[in-house]
């Protein structure tokens, strides 16, 4: 790959390739196996000017793990607050020798921008409403971490949908494994659009009703409300009732069925703090180990030695 912006153009050999690069590196994510050296003298910069904890730390500890260096840029403090445009800047800092730019940004379709403008490698941290590529990844590695595949599987992501490019780039990944994706939220939050995602052996299903979509699955994916993207709008006062993910609704759900959530969590609205702390079915801090050895295996493709 030249660079990694999108999930949905990845044929499904590449997307199996990288969960299997992203499996080997799990124990050196999580500090049982020495670093690696595939970015020994090596800059990769971090451009995050949207606020970001899990994403930005998980690539600056990939960096680190590869032996790599990494420096950040956010708006406060950088010529981005007096004006300069995102390409300006990614252009300035590619002069500085850096081996990649990982962009986060809010407009949709500015890290193809960014790619667009340099020369050395753009990876996507996500980017407005449009895709979160290795947040895919990094979500599919933990599914497969239990099931072994995804291919057959039915996962459930539930929440606000439309403003979520987490749920885009997962549902592009398990629809292109063969997974049977339920997205699920109010009618103002899940379009019908995404069923044409559908590929390969793999379903998407739009549904509003949450008890009828958790009947079956294999897992529950659930996403916060973007109030930051004018989501909170579109929900109504029960939401928590309609759409959360309550220690009832996880009683009734067969014993093998994980739950995750990429972060931040709204506790008390989409998930109850006995759903996202249960020891038996939680993976979501198991999510953000994978995220770790996710990023290092893209960091790893695109400028490793």
């Amino acid at each position: 790959m030249a660079d990694f912006l999108t999930i949905a153009e990845l044929p499904r050999q590449e997307i199996l390739r990288l969960l299997e690069a992203t499996r080997k590196n799990v124990p050196v994510a999580e500090g049982r196996s020495p670093n690696r050296t595939a970015l020994n003298g090596r800059v990769i910069a971090n451009l995050f000017f949207e606020d970001s904890t899990r994403t930005r730390c998980s690539f600056e500890t990939a960096v680190h793990r590869l032996g790599g260096q990494v420096f950040n840029l956010t708006p406060s403090g950088s010529s981005i607050s007096k004006g300069e445009s995102l390409v300006d800047t990614a252009r300035n800092i590619e002069c500085m020798g850096v081996a990649a730019i990982v962009v986060r940004c809010a407009v949709s379709g500015g890290a193809k921008m960014v790619a667009d403008g340099v020369k050395c490698p753009v990876i996507n941290a996500g980017d407005g409403r449009h895709e979160h590529p290795t947040q895919a990844i990094l979500d599919v590695s933990t599914l497969m971490e239990e099931f072994g595949s995804v291919e057959g599987r039915t996962i459930a992501i539930v929440g606000d949908i439309t403003n979520s490019r987490v749920a885009r780039s997962a549902t592009h990944a398990l629809a292109t494994l063969g997974a049977h994706v339920r997205l699920v939220g109010p009618p103002t939050l899940v379009s019908k659009a995404f069923e044409r995602i559908s590929q390969g052996s793999g379903t998407v299903t739009t549904m509003s009703n949450l008890d009828r979509a958790l009947e079956g699955v294999d897992a529950v994916m659930m996403l916060r409300v973007q109030f930051e993207r004018a989501a909170g709008g579109a929900i109504s006062s029960d939401y928590r009732q309609m759409f959360g993910l309550t220690p009832d609704r996880v009683a009734r759900l067969a014993p093998h069925v994980i739950i995750l959530h990429p972060g931040p969590m709204n506790r008390g609205i989409e998930i109850d703090d006995g759903v996202a702390d249960d020891p038996q079915r939680s993976r979501i801090l198991r999510q953000v180990t994978h995220g770790v050895a996710a990023r290092m295996a893209v960091l790893e493709d695109l400028v490793g030695v």
